[in-house]
């Protein structure tokens, strides 16, 4: 059931990216939702499948974006297999904690790409300070975003779940 979450929220990033590209030619410079994907995958604590994540959410990213393929792959597992090390030490259920973390998820991602685009690529044109930093706070609002409409639909999940069966609940007012 895990794979099939992270499959769907893989396409919905996918289905983001192509938006925000259509509506704007810069929107891949200043925000990727294929990151948030692997974040919250990594938010489980569980390393391995945050690592997978990452390199499957990366390798989306390096397919839409058309450079070379395979820097956001190493890069976003790197930055999800971190993540989950993480989360196996610290409890993300507010909202600053959460935009801390898909923060700190963007910021290391923006190094890993500069240093692999470095390293393989050699130096050529990175990420400015103000792209990265307009990547990070958009990571973090994307990221909340998500994690708000995972927190809705659980809520709702639980409200659903406690109702009793076989009968709709009237409000105290109508049965006095």
């Amino acid at each position: 059931m895990a794979a099939v979450r992270f499959l769907g929220g893989l396409l919905l990033a996918a289905l983001v990216h192509l938006a925000g590209t259509a509506l704007w030619s810069g929107f891949p410079v200043v925000a990727d939702p294929f990151l948030v994907a692997a974040v919250v995958v990594a938010l489980s604590g569980r390393a391995e499948p945050a690592l997978l994540a990452g390199t499957l959410a990366g390798w989306a990213a390096d397919a839409l974006a058309g450079g070379p393929f395979g820097l956001y792959g190493l890069a976003d597992g790197a930055v999800a297999y971190a993540t989950a090390l993480a989360a196996q030490r610290i409890v993300v259920d507010r909202r600053s904690s959460a935009a801390g973390v898909f923060a700190a998820a963007a910021a290391a991602q923006g190094a890993l790409l500069v240093l692999l685009g470095v390293v393989f690529r050699g130096p050529q044109e990175t990420l400015s300070p103000l792209e990265l930093l307009l990547r990070v706070a958009t990571t973090a609002a994307l990221g909340l975003a998500w994690m708000q409409a995972r927190w809705l639909v659980a809520a709702r999940w639980r409200r659903r779940g406690s109702r009793k069966s076989g009968g709709v609940a009237l409000p105290k007012s109508l049965l006095r």
